[in-house]
């Protein structure tokens, strides 16, 4: 069914992708108002179950943190999409995290962008709920979520149209 999703989504707007594999929730779930109360802009938040964070589109990485916990990328159309892994987790300042992308480069959806050893993170006390938010929402004149429930990384999570 994932798999229908995934078409129609391309054919009915812009796709953007799981970055990793976990639980997709509403982004109101995250426990921080700049992603909850949606500040920067509307999104998905996901709770990983894998260390490895992918592009969710195709597009340029605009920005790593030095950190690792959170990369900005935006797709051919525009679309401006932040990852930010876990809440708070730039005070580990780089601690579990390993960067595999760099501002400037080109990626695909699926393309590895940061490695993060979750259950270190967890252990250290931090909230590892990813929220994928789309930083310029506001560009967009439709936005459609999927359902909460288990993702793969790679199953479109949310279509936007502009």
């Amino acid at each position: 069914m994932k798999l229908f999703r995934g078409l129609l989504g391309k054919s009915g707007g812009t796709p953007v992708a799981a970055p990793v594999n976990g639980r997709l929730v509403s982004i109101r779930e995250v426990n921080d108002p700049t992603f909850g109360e949606e500040v920067l802009g509307k999104g998905v938040a996901i709770l990983p179950l894998d260390n490895r964070i992918c592009s969710p589109i195709d597009g340029t990485v605009t920005t790593v943190f030095p950190t690792g916990h959170a990369v900005a990328i935006t797709g051919s159309d525009g679309m401006e999409v932040l990852i930010h892994v876990g809440l708070d987790t730039v005070k580990l300042k780089g601690q579990h995290f390993s960067i595999h992308a760099e501002a400037g480069q080109q990626v695909s959806r699926g393309d590895l962008l940061i490695e993060a050893d979750m259950d270190a993170i967890g252990a250290e006390g931090y909230d590892i709920i990813t929220p994928v938010v789309i930083c310029n929402s506001d560009d967009y004149s439709e936005f459609r979520i999927e359902p909460a429930g288990d993702v793969a990384q790679g199953d479109v999570v949310m279509t936007l149209k502009k």
